[in-house]
């Protein structure tokens, strides 16, 4: 099989390349890393030196291709299916690169610091930084919710690499700080989200890695 993917299945950013991967049923080989054995984390080390997944590996074109939206736009090029995730029309295909943008910089990462700020050893805790990523988080909540109120997807009718980012950072962000009762149409979109087959099966798959995160 020609493709590899270095991931972890709990991890939102390899999750919205699972989803990609999965939309158009792109066979690919499955590299699960666990960046806590030594092994494993060289095996990570050994394809991308900087260490971080998700990575995807295409030996047929002898290509190494790391961060979540380089793979995603890599496969539609590469290895383009049904699901088209990012548009040919140009000024559609920049709406969707912001929008992915969008999810990964201002819920994804946000939601990140959240939740990793509860790893760090007693009295080594961010409260500032924690701080201004919930209000960026409500920030971006607040777009999202005037955006989505008349779409079904984050480019209207057609599920892009947008929803990809969208799936996994509004699926965390609602575990760490719930949003249902104060945003109808971003618990509408997520609900969209968790019904889609690709995500659904992504879900699936990160289910026994859920107890990881912290309460």
């Amino acid at each position: 099989m020609s493709l590899s993917l270095y991931f972890h299945p709990l991890a939102s950013f390899c999750q919205k390349v699972l989803i990609a991967l999965y939309e158009n049923d792109t066979p690919f080989t499955p590299r699960l890393i666990n960046l806590g054995e030594a092994a494993s984390r060289a095996e990570l080390q050994r394809v991308w030196p900087v260490c971080r997944f998700p990575v995807l590996r295409d030996d047929a074109k002898d290509q190494t291709v790391p961060e979540s939206s380089i793979i995603i736009e890599y496969l539609a090029q590469h290895y383009p299916g049904t699901t088209r995730l990012v548009p040919a029309d140009a000024d559609l295909a920049r709406q969707t690169r912001l929008r992915d943008r969008f999810f990964d910089l201002y819920v994804n990462v946000p939601m990140g610091k959240v939740v990793t700020d509860k790893l760090r050893p007693a009295g080594k805790n961010d409260l500032l930084g924690v701080q201004e990523a919930r209000s960026l988080l409500q920030t971006a909540l607040g777009m999202i919710e005037q955006d989505m109120a008349t779409k079904t997807w984050a480019m209207g009718d057609t599920f892009t690499m947008a929803d990809c980012a969208a799936a996994p950072a509004l699926f965390y962000a609602n575990m760490v700080m719930p949003f249902g009762d104060s945003y109808r149409n971003v618990a509408a979109y997520l609900g969209r989200l968790v019904e889609r087959p690709s995500f659904a099966r992504t879900v699936k798959e990160a289910q026994p890695y859920l107890a990881m995160m912290p309460k």
